[in-house]
C-alpha cells in the first residue's frame, strides 16, 4: 500500500475531527469484551492515526503496538502519548508490512476508523489479511471496523455529516463527501474550514481513493485468509449487523 497523502495533510488536524472522550467511551465496552473473550494481553492496533483508541487501551492495562503508514500520524501518535501519560509503542507500517516490521505474534488485531477501504485491489486484500493472519497467534482475534458500504452504495450516499470544533477564538469545521468513481471506486474529500477571532476562514482541501468493500467480499476473503467464527455487527455497540441501514460494517473474526 502507497502513501495517503491526505493523512500527512491532516496529522496536526485530525484530533479536532472527533469527539475523542465520546467516541472512546462509546466504542471501548464493545472493544474490550471481544479482547476479553479471547484472553488478549497483547494488542496490535492498525491504521492507528493519531493512536487515540491505542492510548486508550493502554490505560486500560493491555499492551499495545500501533502501527500506520503516514509517519506524520504516528509522531502525532507518540506527542499524544507525551501528553497523556500513557505507553504504547508507535510503529510506521502500512497494510502488507506488518509481518516484516514487528516481531511476536500478537493475541489480537483492530483495523478501526474506516481503515481497510484504503486497499484498493482484491489482490491488496488478499495479501492485507494475510499480513494480519501472520501477525496474529492461532486463535488470535481481528476486529475490523469500516463504513456499511452496502447501504453507501446502493443509496448512492454522497455526504457525511458536518464535525465542528472551537477551542478558545479559533474555529474549525471539517466537510466530507464522497465521489462516486466509474470504475466502482470512491474519491473520499475531505475539506478543511479553519478562522480565527471571527475573522475570514481559509480552506484546506485533500482527497484519497476508497474501495467501497461489501459485507459478503469481506467475509470470502476473511475465509480465504483463515479467518473463522466471524460474526458482523452494524455498530462499535454491537447492534445487529442490517445490510439496509446499519451505519457501520463490524467484523470480529478468530484466526484458525
Amino acid at each position: 500500500m502507497t502513501a495517503v497523502p491526505l493523512y500527512d495533510a491532516f496529522s496536526h488536524e485530525y484530533d479536532y475531527f472527533v469527539n475523542w472522550p465520546q467516541r472512546l467511551q462509546y466504542e471501548l465496552p464493545f472493544i474490550q469484551r471481544q479482547l476479553q473473550a479471547v484472553g488478549a494481553q497483547r494488542v496490535l492496533d492498525v491504521a492507528c492515526g493519531t493512536g487515540q483508541h491505542a492510548l486508550a487501551l493502554a490505560a486500560a492495562g493491555f499492551a499495545v503496538t500501533a502501527t500506520d503508514l503516514s509517519a506524520a500520524m504516528i509522531e502525532q501518535a507518540k506527542a499524544n502519548a507525551r501528553r497523556a501519560g500513557h505507553r504504547a509503542r508507535f510503529v510506521v507500517a502500512g497494510f502488507g508490512q506488518l509481518r516484516a516490521r514487528l516481531d511476536g505474534d500478537f493475541d489480537a488485531l483492530l483495523c478501526l476508523g474506516n481503515s481497510l477501504p484504503h486497499v484498493l485491489t482484491e489482490a491488496e486484500l488478499r495479501a492485507t489479511l494475510a499480513d494480519f493472519a501472520a501477525v496474529l497467534r492461532p486463535g488470535g482475534l481481528v476486529l475490523i471496523q469500516s463504513r456499511n458500504f452496502d447501504a453507501v452504495m446502493r443509496a448512492r450516499m454522497r455526504w457525511i455529516g458536518p464535525q465542528g470544533h472551537t477551542e478558545g477564538d479559533r474555529d474549525r469545521l471539517f466537510v466530507r463527501f464522497y465521489d462516486f468513481n466509474p470504475d466502482g471506486t470512491l474519491t473520499f474529500n475531505v475539506v478543511s474550514l479553519t478562522r480565527t477571532g471571527g475573522g475570514p476562514w481559509s480552506q484546506q482541501a485533500e482527497a484519497t481513493t476508497l474501495r467501497p468493500w461489501l459485507h459478503g467480499e469481506l467475509l470470502a476473503a476473511l475465509a480465504d485468509a483463515g479467518f473463522g467464527e466471524c460474526e458482523a455487527y452494524g455498530s462499535m455497540a454491537g447492534d445487529p449487523f442490517v445490510t439496509e441501514t446499519s451505519g457501520d460494517l463490524v467484523l470480529v473474526a478468530r484466526r484458525a
